[in-house]
């Protein structure tokens, strides 16, 4: 009973180290993959506009 607030504690810190893992790999895919993708979209763009 004693130790219960510090693993409810541990909990919160992992989640919360879960979430910084997870947006770091979502900005270094972005990164990767951005101008790429934004490629992608000035293409379409210009293939509307040529239409």
């Amino acid at each position: 009973m004693l130790f219960a607030p510090k693993e409810k504690g541990q909990g919160l810190v992992e989640y919360a180290l879960i979430l910084v893992l997870v947006a770091v790999v979502v900005i270094a895919v972005l990164m990767l993959l951005g101008p790429y993708i934004g490629n992608v979209f000035s293409e379409i763009n210009n293939a509307l506009a040529g239409a």
